[in-house]
């Protein structure tokens, strides 16, 4: 596996690659703090090209909070030996110079879509998201890009910017991967005290919730299936924050009063003792 610091020798091997017809590449756009997650996008990558890429960069431009950013976990040594143990054969791993050098005043954003769930409790978060997202695209011209159906919301986005902006990449999706409690991997993870993460298994046993009542009880109206998820998320613990719960369809993220099923999102996000964390299912 290479390691590669640079922008510039980033930007010649994806131009050459790409020149050649032969050869497929796969970026996975990660900000470090890699887990077994992560190595599900790697696998998906090495299944769909004949090249991966690992990008590692804590993006501050996403972060809405200087004390978020600070405290985002960095473990840059064991993330290069799991990316080797799979057989990566580049990670790129940037400066916040290189990649944001002075003068840097170019963004991009997806309106409307951005402002919505995570957008409204994290303005600018999406805008960032866009930003090193397009640029890692155009620095490494993969053939596909990997992503988790966690980051629901940013999934749809991403593909959108791609639809709209005429990109030559393949937005590729995973499913959410879980630990074996149930609580979806997350590196903000690390972060919870023993207590905390058991009462942040709240968020995925509501969502089960939804699955249970819609299956078995035949519930589809927003309104009561909300009203489920919230009153469990808050009796779960004192150290559960729920930011928002929401039932959106999974192409435009619009509220929907009917579950509509092969197109629903039940999205939550909460802070659980000051570490927030996001969840959903999809109906």
């Amino acid at each position: 596996m290479e390691v590669i610091e640079s922008v510039q020798k980033m930007c010649e091997l994806g131009a050459a690659w790409r020149r050649d017809d032969e050869i497929t590449v796969a970026l996975v756009p990660t900000m470090g703090a890699l887990h077994a997650g992560h190595a599900r996008l790697i696998e998906k990558a090495k299944s769909l090209a004949d090249i991966t890429i690992v990008s590692s960069f804590v993006n501050p431009l996403q972060f809405t909070e200087e004390k978020d950013l600070a405290d985002y976990p960095r473990t840059p040594k064991e993330d290069k030996k799991l990316c080797k143990d799979l057989g990566v054969e580049y990670f790129f791993a940037p400066s916040g110079e290189d990649m944001f050098p002075p003068g840097f005043l170019t963004t991009a954003n997806v309106s409307y879509l951005s402002t919505k769930l995570e957008g409204e409790s994290r303005q600018g978060h999406f805008r960032g998201v866009c930003t090193v997202v397009l640029k890692l695209i155009h620095i490494t011209q993969p053939d596909y890009a990997i992503f988790g159906h966690k980051d629901a919301q940013q999934l749809v986005i991403l593909k959108h910017m791609v639809r709209d902006l005429c990109i030559d990449v393949n937005i590729e999706a995973i499913p959410t991967v879980r630990d074996k409690d149930g609580l979806a991997l997350s590196s903000r993870n690390v972060l919870l005290s023993d207590e905390q993460r058991k009462q942040a298994l709240c968020l995925h046993r509501a969502l089960k919730r939804v699955h249970f009542l819609v299956s078995k009880q035949g519930i589809l109206h927003r309104g009561e299936l909300l009203q489920a998820v919230r009153s469990h998320i808050n009796s779960a613990g004192d150290q559960i924050e729920l930011d928002y719960a929401n039932i959106v369809s999974r192409t435009t993220l619009e509220e929907i009063d009917l579950i509509e099923s092969g197109n629903t999102l039940v999205l939550v996000a909460a802070r659980v003792g000051g570490v927030r964390l996001i969840d959903n299912t999809r109906l």
